[in-house]
């Protein structure tokens, strides 16, 4: 027998399919005898042998009469379909009756991307509301502590994120200017204001233990988190570099370290050169962080250097004056107004952030990845999951309806295993993407991805967001500032392609964001202008873009169901057969221009389809504004080759001269030679050490405000 086609139908439904291959499906060819998994087609008067529909069988003679055997079976709540042929000689109008199979199945099976019910909380619980359209998530849900108010949570943040994605052009006003009249003769409450408990309390008490004043503003009860977090030694001792953490305390919130992590896609449908041995990254987010002592740590550390903290508050608006900004917020148990001024106003809110969102006016986000999971404590039958490994990137299966899902597996503290289901996404009006789908799915096939008995597990919480990233030409054609406002995280859009979200982002970039901001603050450059020079942009991520844009399946297309993890084998193929050392750098975030050059030759050689496939995914106008972001990494690249090992050194020199006369000019200096060492994945020398520099900034900091 010979495959000589493959797709998927998208639906979970497949009796519905079955009985409309059987019933329904015109070949305009053949003659169709029903079978127990789909049809089988042969030449009208012509007898054909038996067959159970194994793909299997054997062709046992040249002259088995002429069939083609259509087959269907469900996995990842989705229907696939398969065609054999019986024998090497092409079946009548074998051409034509793929064709008609293909148009039929795309008319009567279109793409689905259903939306949430809406629900009035104040005539039913939100577990009688989405019950009957999510019945998996409202059953697991109910077994786990907080599920109601978690549901609820998963539910708004949903609704959030579809109005923002269907009306970018008009998005929620909430930063206001109030011009010159709040200029006063007092001075504002603070200095900073954090908006967003989660990043925000790591970049607060930093900026806290520096000496400013500060106030962090959170919706939830604060230390409440519907993500972990995972991270590596190296990207961590930013944290303990910056004095934020000391070594001991790091050991107190890890709740696990294994020793190794797997990459792995599902390749049992893919083509000889797009087939991957399993690549082994051991310091890839081996580190499992208990988030919630974490964020209780700091901010413990916060309030020990002066600095506030409002939870359970509502941020509403800002308004923007000359010298201040005046934050107005409401505080949720008794829904009263609260407000404060300061000098700078800080947005870590992360997607749902209808500051980023108004900031960008009509450009949304350019992806985005729908993320589901859990955390369980326990359950899973010996065998199943070695706790010294985890499971970095792993699909069981090809597309399913519109999505090349991927799980992760990371150990927690005990037997805690914390599972996450996401997928990129193209952000689209018609197709935001959805949480509660995905949980549906999360709930269905998490037996399929692990051996498991759903109802025997023990649920200890959800974790679920949107993260969201931006295809960026250089560092200036995103903004991330107002006057005395700026994003950072995932406001920012700070993720990477492949691993890290804003927490890895934010962490790996604190020491350069920290320096800059601190340099801004004690000269007062707060405008738009100079805020929008703090970001933890990288050259050399923003060019692996195209790795987003090749997990995607356009909204409203059909693509291969193998397609995705074809390409993603290939290039993971190329990442295994490398060192350790290559393979480390590439994922987290610190790839040079000749390392990437080399492996995307190398990508294209061993699978040249990989060219044509990236061209349909991405298209011209995307490739084209990928050009626009190569030739800027490749020409920050060549002059970080030529400055990075002086110019640090030069501008740390001249910093008593410069600094006091011209302090515009040093801070365009720091932010450049920033953008040429670390923008560029090169390590910098003069700026390893930033924690004698913040020290020495502290210092002058209180000199400094009352100059300011």
């Amino acid at each position: 027998m010979r495959e000589i086609y493959y797709a998927e139908v998208p639906t979970p439904d497949t009796h519905r399919v079955k009985v409309w291959l059987q019933q329904e499906f015109d070949p305009g060819w053949g003659h169709k005898t029903v079978t127990p998994t789909g049809i089988r087609l042969g030449l009208t008067g012509e007898s054909t042998p038996s067959t159970t529909d194994n793909p299997r069988i054997s062709e046992t003679a040249a002259s088995l009469p002429a069939a083609l055997v259509l087959f269907i079976w469900s996995v990842q709540r989705t229907t696939y379909l398969k065609v054999f042929r019986w024998t090497k000689r092409p079946f009548p109008e074998e051409s034509l009756i793929i064709g008609r199979l293909t148009t039929q199945i795309q008319a009567h099976f279109p793409q689905q991307y259903p939306a949430p019910p809406e629900v009035d909380l104040s005539q039913q619980s939100i577990f009688e509301a989405l019950a009957p359209h999510y019945p998996q998530t409202v059953r697991y849900f109910q077994k786990m502590p907080n599920g109601e108010y978690d549901l609820n949570r998963v539910y708004w943040w949903e609704q959030r994120w579809r109005e923002g994605v269907r009306h970018p052009q008009q998005p929620k006003q909430v930063v206001f200017s109030a011009g010159e009249s709040t200029t006063s003769l007092q001075a504002p409450d603070y200095d900073l204001i954090y908006i967003g408990g989660a990043l925000g309390v790591l970049h607060a008490a930093v900026m806290a233990r520096l000496g400013y004043r500060v106030l962090l503003v959170e919706r939830l009860p604060f230390g409440r988190m519907n993500r972990e977090w995972n991270i590596s030694r190296q990207e961590f001792q930013n944290l303990i570099d910056l004095g934020l953490l000391t070594p001991a305390e790091f050991e107190g919130v890890i709740a696990h370290e294994y020793l190794d992590g797997f990459h792995k896609f599902f390749d049992a449908n893919n083509p000889p050169q797009a087939k991957a041995p399993v690549l082994h990254t051991p310091t890839v987010l081996n580190i499992a962080l208990n988030a919630e002592k974490l964020l209780r740590l700091c901010g413990e550390k916060l309030r020990e250097a002066g600095g506030q903290i409002w939870d359970q508050t509502e941020f509403t608006r800002v308004e923007i004056g000359s010298d201040r900004a005046t934050v107005f917020a409401q505080f949720l148990p008794s829904q009263a107004p609260r407000q404060a001024t300061a000098r700078l106003v800080v947005d870590a809110m992360g997607t749902a952030s209808a500051i980023a969102w108004q900031l960008n006016g009509g450009r949304t986000f350019d992806s985005v990845c729908p993320t589901v999971g859990a955390v369980i404590a326990d359950g899973f039958e010996p065998g199943v999951w070695d706790r010294r490994y985890g499971d970095v990137l792993n699909s069981h299966g090809d597309i399913s309806r519109g999505r090349q899902l991927i799980w992760e597996l990371f150990p927690g503290e005990d037997t805690e295993l914390t599972i996450y289901l996401f997928h990129y996404h193209q952000v689209h009006p018609e197709n935001p993407g959805s949480l509660l789908e995905m949980y549906e799915d999360f709930f269905t096939i998490l037996p399929e991805y692990r051996r498991c008995n759903a109802e025997d597990l023990v649920w200890k919480k959800p974790t679920f967001g949107y993260i969201p990233g931006h295809f960026s030409h250089n560092s200036r054609d995103r903004q991330v500032a107002f006057d005395r406002l700026i994003a950072i995280g995932d406001a920012a859009s700070l993720q990477s392609p492949l691993v890290f979200t804003g927490f890895g982002s934010l962490v790996r970039n604190l020491g350069r964001l920290t320096h800059l901001l601190d340099t801004a603050l004690r000269h007062d450059l707060l405008d738009k202008s100079h805020l929008n020079q703090i970001r933890a942009y990288q050259s050399n991520v923003a060019v692996t873009w195209l790795f987003s844009k090749g997990m995607m399946v356009p909204t409203g297309q059909f693509i291969p169901p193998q397609r995705i993890n074809a390409m993603l084998n290939t290039f993971f193929g190329i990442l295994a057969s490398e060192s350790p050392t290559v393979a480390e750098s590439f994922i987290k975030d610190r790839t040079d221009w000749l390392t990437f050059n080399r492996m995307a030759l190398k990508a294209a050689w061993h699978n040249p389809a990989l060219l044509w496939w990236i061209w349909q995914l991405a298209g011209p106008s995307d490739l084209w504004r990928w050009l626009g972001s190569y030739l800027n990494f490749t020409l920050l690249a060549f002059l970080g080759g030529v400055c990075s090992q002086w110019l640090p050194r030069w501008i740390g020199q001249i910093q008593p001269w410069v600094e006091p006369r011209y302090p515009g000019l040093w801070f365009w200096l720091l932010s450049q030679s920033y953008a040429l060492t670390y923008g560029t994945g090169i390590p910098c020398p003069y700026m390893s050490s930033l924690k004698p520099l913040l020290e020495k900034d502290s210092e002058l900091h209180a000199e400094n405000l009352t100059i300011i």
